[in-house]
């Protein structure tokens, strides 16, 4: 199921370690993981400090775009719950006065999205 998950664009949750392994060089002094998701070849992390998504570009997957946002440029958020029939709930995020989500990310039913909601709103609001 995990790889049907990947194919139709659900998240799932990435260990603190792998998350730590592949991407600690780049966190800041005093920055720590507190949270990550894989969406098929591209990865985000929630830390103490900021969002980074890490966007993998090409076929070969060589090329890779890590985007960095602080919280405090978080201006509104919002959540999609799954329904009976759906497989996936959704999180959106806007950053500055931008008209569209600047990250639109999906969620299987194993994660808890509800968590989610919460450990952005406290570093929001």
């Amino acid at each position: 199921m995990g790889f049907i998950n990947k194919i139709l664009g659900n998240s799932s949750e990435v260990s603190f370690e792998k998350l730590v392994e592949k991407y600690g060089r780049l966190l800041a002094d005093g920055e720590q993981i507190d949270m990550g998701f894989q969406l098929f070849r591209d990865t985000f992390i929630f830390t103490n400090k900021r969002l980074i998504l890490i966007d993998v570009q090409g076929v070969t997957g060589s090329k890779v775009e890590f985007k960095s946002m602080p919280y405090k440029s978080i201006t509104r958020f919002s959540l999609e719950t799954a329904g009976t029939f759906e497989l996936d709930a959704e999180l959106k995020i806007w950053i500055s006065s931008e008209a569209l989500p600047s990250v639109s990310k999906k969620f299987n039913k194993s994660i808890d999205i509800y968590e989610v909601q919460r450990y952005l709103a406290g570093k929001v609001i």
